[in-house]
């Protein structure tokens, strides 16, 4: 248990909106009681004949004892994907305009207290950037910044969602959790959906790893999707840091936050990233707690059999090999051209990366490679009106 005199990170401060919802305390209670190695493969077989699966069937599909059932379930899931997107993989491409933290995560490469070079996009820089990302053909762009208020305020992340909407036909934002008035604000500016990743479920892990900055308030995290949600977004995705903590229970507990917010709003889209620790700049240890392919496979295709409709986005974190084989089965979304430096696309990047990239192929070259395994590269799939 949290020690009673280390629970700030469970309580808001004055600025942060508190919402009505009970799904946090649902998830975390559930997870609680979530017992993977109690699962045997009589279990798994059970499931997979199954035609639609609950909230206890995801939890088999995410134990060891489904791990020799991946090509069934791949079988399966790929079966779903068809039926719901079918050949269909949506590119997209991602554009740090800032990297200035005020937050120690102590995972993070952007940490307040790592040396790396800081750096932000003006907004001409910001233009710039976009003209040259859009003669690609790109259509759909992600946002990022590091967690400053102080020096990537609100009406900046505006006015660079008003320039995203002059070029691209979905514009999404991963940026510090906002308020829902301020996720209308940038919806009203051009923002179609949110990307915030809870990094891990377990509060007391939370705690440990995450300690200053408004990013150590746990349930203010937590329901970002739900006051975009309330500020009008069109979509929101949702992840946690595989790695950071037990990744089986971390995976159970995102799937569950985005099935609880589904049927709490079933206008949303939503959609699934699933980041693994990796490297960063004056990082020396390596991770305690390694999440390998196969396993990281596992996870996607119990996503996407318990969630049939929802989107996965597959990262450049991840090796070219592995993105192609990913696509079609269960990811419906690929990154390409990435830069996660601040800037980078037209000119000399202004600031260091958040972390290492393992896919580095252009647009031409995914879109090559989706084509490749009988695919449809989509670069459109939203129009403005």
């Amino acid at each position: 248990m949290v020690k009673e005199n280390n629970m700030d990170f469970m309580r808001y401060m004055e600025d942060m909106e508190q919402i009505d919802s009970v799904i946090m305390e649902e998830v975390l209670e559930q997870v609680k009681h979530f017992h993977y190695s109690a699962y045997t493969e009589n279990d798994v077989r059970y499931v997979l004949a199954k035609d639609e699966i609950n909230s206890e069937d995801f939890q088999v599909l995410l134990s060891p004892a489904a791990q020799p059932f991946l090509e069934q379930m791949a079988r399966k899931a790929t079966d779903e994907t068809r039926k719901h997107f079918g050949t269909s993989v949506c590119l997209f491409t991602p554009l740090y305009i800032a990297n200035y933290c005020e937050n120690y995560c102590v995972y993070c490469g952007f940490n307040c207290h790592n040396k790396i070079q800081r750096g932000k996009l003006s907004l001409e820089e910001i233009e710039q950037e976009m003209q040259k990302i859009s003669e690609t053909g790109l259509q759909e762009i992600l946002l990022l910044t590091g967690e400053s208020r102080n020096m990537s305020d609100v009406a900046y992340i505006g006015e660079a969602v008003k320039l995203a909407a002059k070029y691209f036909s979905t514009v999404g934002i991963e940026i510090y959790p906002l308020n829902s008035e301020e996720y209308k604000y940038l919806h009203e500016c051009g923002a179609d959906f949110v990307s915030v990743y809870q990094e891990t479920y377990h509060p007391e892990k939370y705690g440990q790893v995450h300690l200053s900055g408004h990013k150590r308030v746990f349930p203010y995290r937590f329901y970002s999707q739900e006051r975009a949600l309330l500020g009008g977004m069109r979509g929101v995705a949702f992840g946690a840091l595989l790695g950071l903590d037990d990744f089986r229970k971390d995976a159970f507990a995102t799937g569950l936050h985005a099935y609880l917010t589904q049927k709490k709003f079933p206008h949303a889209e939503i959609s699934f990233s699933l980041p693994r620790l990796r490297p960063y700049i004056n990082s020396e240890e390596t991770n305690p707690n390694d999440v390998h392919e196969t396993q990281l496979l596992q996870v996607m295709l119990a996503y996407r059999l318990f969630m049939p409709f929802a989107g996965i986005t597959i990262s450049t974190r991840e090796r070219a090999g592995f993105r192609d084989h990913v696509i079609g089965m269960c990811a419906t979304k690929i990154s390409a051209g990435v830069k996660v430096s601040v800037g980078g696309h037209d000119e000399e990047a202004k600031g260091d990366e958040q972390f290492e990239i393992q896919d580095p192929r252009n647009v031409d070259e995914v879109h090559k490679a989706i084509a490749g395994r009988g695919l449809q590269p989509v670069y459109t799939d939203y129009i403005r009106v």
